[in-house]
C-alpha cells in the first residue's frame, strides 16, 4: 500500500512538473519560426505595462488622491507640468493598447491552441493576467475625478451591486471600501498603483517561468524545424526593436491626438450626463441594457457573462483534442470568430446608443443575426478551403474549389469590399468636413485594413482557381504559404 501511495504521489508530482517546469533549465533558445510579431504580442503587452509604470510614477509626483484635489492636481499636470498633457495622453493610450494587445494575445492563443497539453496552467495564469489588465483600466479611469470617469465608474460599481449579496458585499468592500467618495477614490488609487502591479508581476513571473519550461508553441499547421535562435543577442535585439517601434507608435499617436480634460465631477453636472463605461467594458454594458435584463433580470445577465468567462478559463479542459491545426478545428474556430464579432457589434452598438434601453426583439435580431452570419461565413470558408471535389480530373489539382464555392467566395469578397470602400469614403468626408477625431480616424484605419484584406482575399481566390484549372505554371511562394494550411 505504501509503495502504491508513493507511486501515485510520484505521478502527481511528475504531472505538476511537466506543467510548471519545476526542474527545467532557463533561457532556452527560441525556434526560428517564432521571430514574428504575432508570437510576441504578450511581450508587447509587458512593454505597454512598463510604459504605464514609468509615466504613472511621474504623475504620482503631482497627483493627490482625494475628491477635493484629484481633479485640481490632474489639471495642474495638464496645464503646468512640462509635457504634462503629453504624459497623460501617453499613459491613457498605452493603457488602451495594453488592453487591446492582451485581447489579441488571448485570441491568437485560442485559435492556434496554445492552451493544450502541457500549457494548461499557462493559459489559466494568462487569463488572470487579462483580468488584472482590465482592473488597471477600471481603477485608473476614476482617478482624474472628471464627470466622465466618475459616471463611468459608478456604472461599474452598479454592476458589482447587482451580483448575489454574498459576492457583491465582499467585492464592494474590496473595491469601494467602507463607503464615501474619499474612501472609494483612495481604494481605487491603492489598487491601481500598488496592489494590481504587484499581482501582475507575480503572475508574469510565473508565466515566464512556464514559458521557459515549455518553450514557444509550435505552429499549428507546419512543424518544420527552422533552427534555434539564441536568446542573446539575437532574440534580445529583436525584442528591443519591437519595443522601440511600439513605443514610437504610442508617442506619435499621443502627439497627433492629445487629450482634453473633461469637466470636473459634480453631482449636478453628473445628473445631466449619460453615464457609459469606457470602450473595453461597453460590450458588457450593452448586454445589461437589453430590456429583459433590466431590474430583477440584471443578475441573470451578469451570471451569463460570468459563465462565458468561466468557460474561457476552463478552455484547456474543454478543448482537449490532439489537433492544433486551425483547418481541423472548424467548430472552435467558428465559436471564436462569433465571440469576437459579438464583442465588436455590442461595443459599437453601445457607443451609438448611450442610455437607451434595447428591446429584446431588436437584440435577438442583431446578436442572433451576427452569430448566424459569422457562422455561415466561417463554416462555408472551411468547406470552401478544406473540402475536396469528387469529380476532379487527373490533370487538375484538388482543392475543393467548385463552382458554388467560388461563387459564394466571390460574393462575400465583393460585399466586404463594397462595405470597406463605402466606409472609407464616408470617413474621409467626415474628417474633411468636421476635422479628425479618434473615432473617425480609427474608423478610416479599420476600413482601409478591411479593404487591404479584401484585395488580398481576391488575389488568393484567383490563385486557388488558377491552381485548380492547371493554368498556373509557376507557384508563388508567398501565396503557397497562405494556402498551404487549407489545402
Amino acid at each position: 500500500m505504501a509503495a502504491e501511495n508513493r507511486s501515485t504521489l510520484s505521478r502527481l508530482l511528475e504531472w505538476f512538473d511537466t506543467r510548471l517546469g519545476l526542474s527545467y533549465p532557463l533561457l532556452r533558445p527560441v525556434p526560428g519560426y517564432a521571430i514574428s510579431p504575432f508570437y510576441w504580442l504578450g511581450a508587447l503587452t509587458v512593454v505597454a505595462f512598463i510604459i504605464q509604470g514609468v509615466s504613472g510614477v511621474i504623475m504620482m509626483l503631482y497627483y493627490v488622491p482625494s475628491p477635493g484635489a484629484a481633479f485640481t492636481s490632474t489639471q495642474y499636470i495638464f496645464d503646468r507640468v512640462y509635457y504634462g498633457r503629453f504624459l497623460e495622453t501617453v499613459h491613457l493610450y498605452t493603457a488602451y493598447a495594453m488592453i487591446m494587445l492582451a485581447f489579441m494575445h488571448m485570441m491568437r492563443g485560442y485559435f492556434v491552441s496554445v492552451h493544450k497539453k502541457p500549457r494548461e496552467f499557462m493559459w489559466i495564469v494568462g487569463m488572470f493576467m487579462g483580468f488584472v489588465t482590465l482592473g488597471f483600466g477600471f481603477t485608473g479611469y476614476l482617478l482624474p475625478w472628471t464627470v466622465v470617469s466618475k459616471s463611468a465608474t459608478d456604472v461599474g460599481i452598479g454592476m458589482i451591486d447587482a451580483l448575489p449579496s454574498q459576492i457583491s458585499t465582499l467585492a464592494s468592500f474590496l473595491v469601494v471600501g467602507a463607503g464615501g467618495d474619499a474612501t472609494e477614490l483612495l481604494r481605487f488609487y491603492d489598487l491601481h498603483v500598488a496592489v494590481l502591479p504587484a499581482v501582475l508581476l507575480v503572475l508574469l513571473t510565473a508565466k515566464m517561468y512556464m514559458l521557459e519550461t515549455h518553450g514557444i508553441s509550435e505552429p499549428s499547421g507546419s512543424k518544420k524545424n527552422t533552427g534555434q535562435v539564441p536568446i542573446f543577442p539575437d532574440v534580445t535585439i529583436y525584442l528591443l526593436e519591437l519595443a522601440a517601434m511600439f513605443g514610437a507608435a504610442m508617442l506619435l499617436v499621443s502627439v497627433i491626438f492629445p487629450l482634453n480634460l473633461p469637466p470636473r465631477y459634480t453631482p449636478e453636472l453628473a445628473s445631466q450626463w449619460i453615464p457609459q463605461p469606457d470602450w473595453y467594458f461597453l460590450w458588457i454594458y450593452q448586454i445589461l441594457k437589453i430590456s429583459v435584463f433590466e431590474g430583477s433580470g440584471l443578475p441573470i445577465a451578469l451570471g451569463t457573462v460570468t459563465f462565458v468567462f468561466i468557460l474561457i478559463f476552463l478552455l484547456p479542459f474543454i478543448d482537449r483534442g490532439r489537433s492544433r491545426s486551425i483547418a481541423q478545428r472548424p467548430v472552435f474556430v467558428t465559436v471564436g470568430l462569433i465571440f469576437i464579432g459579438e464583442i465588436i457589434v455590442l461595443a459599437y452598438w453601445g457607443l451609438t446608443t448611450p442610455g437607451q434601453t434595447i428591446p429584446l426583439e431588436q437584440a435577438s435580431l442583431v446578436l442572433g443575426g451576427t452569430a448566424i452570419l459569422i457562422g455561415i461565413i466561417s463554416l462555408g470558408a472551411f468547406r470552401f478551403f478544406t473540402g475536396e471535389s469528387k469529380h476532379t480530373s487527373a490533370k487538375t489539382t484538388t482543392h475543393g474549389m467548385n463552382a458554388f464555392g467560388a461563387t459564394a467566395a466571390f460574393v462575400i469578397i465583393v460585399s466586404f469590399g463594397a462595405l470597406a470602400i463605402g466606409t472609407s469614403l464616408s470617413s474621409i468626408v467626415q474628417i474633411t468636413l468636421n476635422g479628425a477625431d479618434l473615432i473617425s480616424v480609427t474608423t478610416l484605419v479599420m476600413a482601409m485594413i478591411g479593404l487591404a484584406c479584401t484585395i488580398m482575399a481576391s488575389l488568393v481566390l484567383l490563385y486557388l482557381l488558377d491552381r485548380r484549372t492547371g493554368r498556373l505554371r509557376t507557384k508563388i511562394a508567398f501565396f503557397e504559404r497562405i494556402v498551404r494550411p487549407w489545402t
